[in-house]
C-alpha cells in the first residue's frame, strides 16, 4: 500500500470515507491522501458517474479508486452489492489481491481473484453469493459469457462498479475492442447504468481515453489527472561506439568464450551496467527478447566471475511463468539485491517493490514507454528517480547508412526526452476496423444467447456497441464469409447458430483470447532459419528489411505457416540501429529533426554522446536537411519525411504499388535504382489517389493475416482492417502532396 505522506490532515475527502477505512488509514500511519485519492472521493463515492483516474506508477490510483467504492458498498448491508475489476494481465490481479484484501478484510468485504489458477472451489463460492470484489481478466470475462450466459443476470445483478486497471494498456489493441464489447454486453445484461473507472497512465490525449471508457457516452466522462508530486530526476545518455567482437579482432582465441562472440560496445554497455547496477535493485530494458537474454546472461557471467552470488535476472512474455515469477520475487523481496532484464512485461504496475534505478539499451519504444519505465524509479520518499540510457552508433565511413549518419537511434533518445519536459506523450490510437475481434465476439454472443439474429448481433455490436466503423455491407459480407468457414448456420427462422466447425472452436479454452498468441514470423534464407520477429508491418515481395545485421530482400511471405523467405541483399552495410520493432510517432519525428536542426547543447547526454550528436548535427546541415527533402545518395533517392512510421510505411505501400523499391528506413524513406524525375512524378501520381486507388494499393501486402480470425474475413475486408489498425494511408498520400511540393524546382 501507500508509503506515509507528509502534509496537513485537513481533508475534506478524508471525512466522506466510512469510518472503518480512516480507521485503516491512520493506523497505516499515512497522515494526508495524495492529489488522486483526495480528488477521486467526491468523483465516485455516489456511484453516479464515469471517472478516469489518470497518474503516474506508485501515485496510489487503486486506493485512490477504491477508498470511495469501498466506502459506498459500505452504506448497504456487507456482502450485497460487488465490484468488477478488470485488469491486463493475471499477475497484476495477484498483485492486486495481496494489495486489497488487508483492507478489505477487514471490513469483511471479499476479494476473489477469477483466472486460470484459482481453485474451481473458491469461484464457486462466488458464484453462489456473488458480492464483494472479483479480479478478472477479459478473457476469463469472455469465458463467463460463453460459459455462464443463462446465469450472468444473477452474476451481475448486485454490480456497483467496474473498475478497469491499465486502461492506457487497452486503447487501440484487438483486447481493446474485447474489452469495449464485453463492457456493453455487461450493461445490457444489468439494464442500467453501471459506473467504470478507469485507472492509467497520463495519457496524450485524455478525451480519447474518456471515449474509449465509455463509447457514445451520454454523459461526460470525469478525468483525474493527478498533479503529482514534484521529484528529482536524474537521466543521463551515454553514447558509444559499435566495436567488433574478441574473435573478430582475434580469431586465433581457443576456446571463444560469450563475452569474445559479442561485439565490443555491447560489452563495454553491461561492464558499465554491471558497476552501476550491483547491490541495488533495478530495472534493465533492452528493446527485444533476445536482447534480454543476452544482457541477463552476460551480467549473470559477471557476478559468476567476480565470485558474487547471481543479482541478474530475465523477464519476458516468452518465459515460463516460474522463471518470470522469480525475477519479480528477487525484486519484492527486498532481503538481497535484484535487478530484472526485461520487456515491456515490467511497464505495467505490478508490485515489484522499490526500485533504484531504470536502465534503457536503445531508444525506449515511445515516450509512453519512457514516461513509465522512469516512473518506475525514486518510489521511495525522498529518493531520486534515476534513468540511464545506453545508445551504441556505427563507425562512419564513406558507405555510412543515413540512419547512422543522422545517430538516429541516439537522436531519437534525446526527442524522447525533450517531448517527455514538455509533457507530451503519444495520444491513443483508439479507432480501427478490428475485423477480427468482430467475428470472435459474433461466436461469444451466439454462445451467451443461445443462437443470435442478424438483427440482434448489429444491434449489441455495431449500433450500441464499439464496432462503429463496421458498415451494414461489411457487416453481411462478414456473416457471410463466417457462413462458409462453417462458423455459423443460419435456420429457417433466421436465427444464427453455430456451425460444426464453429462450436467446436467456442468450445476449446483458446477461443477466450482475442488475439493469437503466435504473433512471431520466422525468418528463413534458404535452408537456414535466422530467427523470429514480430511482423505487424506490411511485407512486400522484393521488399528489403533488415535483420540480425545484415540486409535482406523478401521472396516469399506464408502467412498461414507465418514464415519470411528472404535472400541476401547487396544494399551495403544496415544501419547499426533499427528501430523496425516500434512504431514512432509523428511528433517524436518532428521533434528528431528539431534536435538536428539546434546548436543548443543537450545537458543530460556524455560527452562521447556529445560528439557523437555534433556529427549528427554537421551533417544534418551538408545535406541542407533543414530545407530539402528529396536527395540522391549513393544510388538511392532519400525521401525525408520526418513523419512517423504510420504514414511511412503507407508511403512504402503506395510507391511499391508504383514499382518502385521503396524501403522505410526511420527519418527517410528510400528508393533504390530510380532517377530523381521518376521519383517525383510517381509521388505526384501517388498524391492525387482517390480513396478507391487506396484499396488497390493494399493488394500488394502479403501479411494480411495478422490477428486470430483473419482466416475467416473475405479478403478486402482483411486488407482494410489491416490497413485501418496499421497504415496511414490517407496520411501518404498528403505525404507524397507535401514531398512535391517542398521540392518544387529542385533537382
Amino acid at each position: 500500500m501507500n508509503s506515509p505522506a507528509s502534509g496537513s490532515t485537513d481533508s475534506r475527502s478524508f471525512d466522506l470515507l466510512d469510518e472503518r477505512i480512516r480507521r485503516w488509514i491512520w493506523e497505516e500511519g499515512w497522515t494526508e491522501l495524495r492529489d488522486a485519492q483526495e480528488r477521486s472521493v467526491p468523483a465516485l463515492i455516489d456511484a453516479d458517474r464515469d471517472v478516469i483516474i489518470a497518474a503516474a506508477t506508485a501515485a496510489g490510483k487503486t486506493e485512490a479508486a477504491f477508498f470511495p467504492i469501498l466506502s459506498n458498498l459500505l452504506r448497504d448491508e456487507p456482502g450485497v452489492a460487488s465490484v468488477l475489476y478488470i485488469s491486463p494481465l493475471k499477475a497484476l490481479i495477484n498483485d492486486q489481491w495481496s494489495r486489497l484484501d488487508g483492507l478489505c478484510e477487514t471490513l469483511e468485504v471479499p476479494v476473489v481473484g477469477w483466472h486460470g489458477d484459482v481453485s474451481a472451489s473458491r469461484k464457486q463460492r462466488f458464484l453462489r453469493k456473488p458480492s464483494g470484489i472479483l479480479l478478472i481478466t477479459p478473457e476469463s470475462l469472455e469465458a463467463m459469457f460463453v460459459t455462464r450466459g443463462s446465469s450472468l443476470a444473477a452474476i451481475f445483478g448486485t454490480l456497483r462498479y467496474i473498475v478497469v486497471d491499465e486502461l492506457h494498456a487497452f486503447i487501440g489493441s484487438e483486447r481493446g475492442m474485447q474489452l469495449q464489447s464485453l463492457l456493453k454486453r455487461v450493461d445490457l445484461i444489468c439494464g442500467r447504468f453501471v459506473p467504470r473507472v478507469g485507472l492509467s497512465a497520463t495519457l496524450g490525449d485524455m478525451q480519447l481515453a474518456a471515449q474509449f471508457l465509455r463509447p457514445k457516452a451520454g454523459r461526460p466522462v470525469e478525468i483525474i489527472e493527478s498533479k503529482g508530486s514534484s521529484r528529482e530526476i536524474r537521466l543521463i545518455i551515454k553514447g558509444f561506439v559499435q566495436t567488433p567482437a574478441r574473435v573478430e579482432m582475434q580469431p586465433d582465441i581457443r576456446s571463444p568464450q560469450l563475452e569474445d562472440a559479442v561485439p565490443g560496445s555491447t560489452l563495454e554497455i553491461v561492464n558499465q551496467m554491471y558497476l552501476a547496477l550491483r547491490g541495488a535493485n533495478n530495472l534493465v530494458f533492452p528493446n527485444s527478447r533476445r536482447q534480454v537474454e543476452l544482457y541477463a546472461d552476460l551480467l549473470r557471467r559477471a557476478c559468476e566471475r567476480d565470485g558474487h552470488p547471481n543479482e541478474f535476472w530475465p523477464h519476458h512474455g516468452s518465459l515460463a511463468k516460474e522463471l518470470r515469477e522469480d525475477a519479480e520475487n528477487a525484486l519484492r523481496a527486498g532481503d538481497r539485491p535484484a535487478t530484472a532484464v526485461c520487456t515491456s512485461t515490467l511497464e505495467l504496475g505490478i508490485d515489484i517493490g522499490a526500485v533504484k534505478s531504470v536502465a534503457q539499451v536503445g531508444p525506449p519504444p515511445s515516450v509512453a514507454a519512457l514516461m513509465q519505465r522512469l516512473g518506475r524509479s525514486g518510489r521511495r520518499k525522498g529518493e531520486p528517480a534515476i534513468f540511464r540510457s545506453y545508445c551504441v552508433e556505427a563507425e562512419l565511413n564513406a558507405h555510412s547508412d543515413f540512419s547512422d549518419r543522422i545517430r538516429e537511434g541516439l537522436v531519437q533518445s534525446i526527442a524522447g526526452v525533450f517531448l517527455l519536459q514538455k509533457k507530451w506523450v503519444e495520444p491513443p490510437r483508439a479507432r480501427g476496423l478490428h475485423a477480427s475481434t468482430f467475428v470472435q465476439q459474433v461466436l461469444s454472443v451466439i454462445a451467451e444467447r443461445g443462437g443470435a439474429t442478424a438483427t440482434g448481433l448489429w444491434e449489441t455490436l455495431v449500433a450500441d456497441g464499439p464496432f462503429d466503423m463496421i458498415d451494414k455491407p461489411t457487416f453481411a459480407a462478414i456473416l457471410r464469409s463466417l457462413g462458409k468457414a462453417d462458423l455459423i448456420v443460419q435456420e429457417a427462422s433466421g436465427l444464427l447458430l453455430h456451425g460444426v466447425r464453429g462450436e467446436k472452436l467456442v468450445n476449446h479454452y483458446e477461443f477466450y483470447a482475442s488475439f493469437s498468441s503466435d504473433d512471431e514470423f520466422r525468418i528463413v534464407a534458404g535452408s537456414k532459419q535466422l530467427g523470429s520477429l514480430p511482423v505487424a508491418r506490411p511485407l512486400i515481395p522484393g521488399q528489403g528489411i533488415i535483420f540480425g545485421g545484415q540486409r535482406w530482400r523478401v521472396l516469399e511471405v506464408d502467412a498461414e505457416r507465418k514464415t519470411v523467405f528472404v535472400s541476401a541483399d547487396r544494399g551495403g552495410a544496415p544501419p547499426v540501429f533499427d528501430g523496425a520493432s516500434a512504431m514512432v510517432h509523428d511528433e517524436v519525428r518532428r521533434e528528431m529533426k528539431r534536435v538536428l536542426a539546434s546548436d543548443e547543447p543537450v545537458v543530460f547526454i556524455d560527452t562521447k554522446a556529445a560528439k557523437l550528436l555534433e556529427e549528427a548535427r554537421k551533417y544534418f546541415i551538408a545535406a541542407d536537411l533543414a530545407n530539402r527533402s528529396i536527395f540522391s545518395e549513393g544510388n538511392h533517392i532519400m525521401l525525408a519525411t520526418w513523419a512517423g512510421d504510420w504514414i511511412n510505411d503507407a508511403l512504402v505501400v503506395l510507391l511499391r504499388a508504383e514499382n518502385l523499391d521503396a524501403w522505410n528506413q526511420g527519418a527517410v524513406v528510400s528508393i533504390a535504382g530510380s532517377k530523381f524525375e521518376t521519383v517525383t512524378s510517381v509521388l505526384q501520381k501517388v498524391g492525387a489517389r482517390t480513396a478507391s486507388d487506396l484499396t488497390r494499393a493494399l493488394s500488394v501486402i502479403q501479411n494480411i493475416e495478422n490477428e486470430k480470425w483473419d482466416w475467416a474475413l473475405p479478403d478486402d475486408v482483411k486488407r482494410a482492417a489491416f490497413a485501418s489498425l496499421r497504415l496511414d494511408m490517407p496520411g501518404g498520400v498528403a505525404l507524397a502532396r507535401r514531398l512535391v511540393g517542398e521540392n518544387q524546382g529542385r533537382v
